[in-house]
């Protein structure tokens, strides 16, 4: 029996998601929680094999959590859960020993086989954003369906990156808006953060490949 402990700051995505687990043979629900203070204070408690893990919760930087958790529980099999296709995230959070990234859109049958594989001592990566599928040069600029787009990036966002792409300037958005700089800035940082890409450039590619320049 694989036990699992859920992790997710949407309420109904998480119910949905426990309850779709405790329907599967083999799977244990053992607890879930909303935020990252409430996972650290459940985990040292808690017999888990395998974390599902939201990579961003509001209250705690991806980093310093999963530093917490493998202090707490060095042993815990650990696989994000994400509606991202880029692999900055990857990469970035590599060191901490993930054993799993797995799109929130991904079927029942590939949930399993993840956890399958995690809980035996292997690794699992979605298909859809395996590293060694994608070509060097398109790495940070991943095409996200329409449909998902609108999921991921807020309307503001969408409205940003599209200026940025007439390149226009911080201070230019910002009086175009009606926002601060340090707002603007803010969602520029997101941007780059949540579709895996450097820079601005790589802002551009992701909005060319995804049909969002007018």
């Amino acid at each position: 029996m694989i036990k699992v402990f859920v992790t997710d700051d949407h309420e109904l995505y998480l119910e949905g998601l426990c309850l779709l687990l405790k329907r599967q043979p083999g799977v244990e629900v053992v607890g879930s929680c909303l935020t990252a203070s409430a996972l650290l204070e459940e985990l040292p408690s808690r017999e888990i094999d395998v974390l599902l893990l939201d990579v961003h919760l509001p209250d705690m930087e991806e980093e310093e959590l999963l530093s917490r958790i493998r202090a707490l529980k060095p042993n815990v099999k650990v696989l994000y859960l994400t509606m991202m296709r880029g692999t900055r995230y990857i990469h970035k959070l590599a060191k901490f020993g993930l054993q799993g990234y797995l799109l929130k859109n991904t079927g029942v049958e590939e949930l399993n086989i993840a956890l399958q594989t995690i809980a035996a001592g292997g690794s699992y990566y979605s298909k859809e954003i395996n590293i060694s599928d994608v070509p060097q040069d398109y790495r940070n600029t991943i095409t996200i369906e329409d449909k998902l787009v609108n999921e991921i990036l807020s309307k503001r966002e969408i409205e940003i990156l599209k200026l940025i792409c007439k390149e226009f300037s911080n201070s230019e958005i910002a009086e175009k808006l009606f926002l601060s700089i340090s707002t603007v800035e803010t969602h520029r940082k997101n941007l780059i953060a949540k579709l895996g890409v450097n820079n601005t450039v790589g802002l551009v590619k992701f909005a060319i490949k995804n049909n969002l320049i007018e």
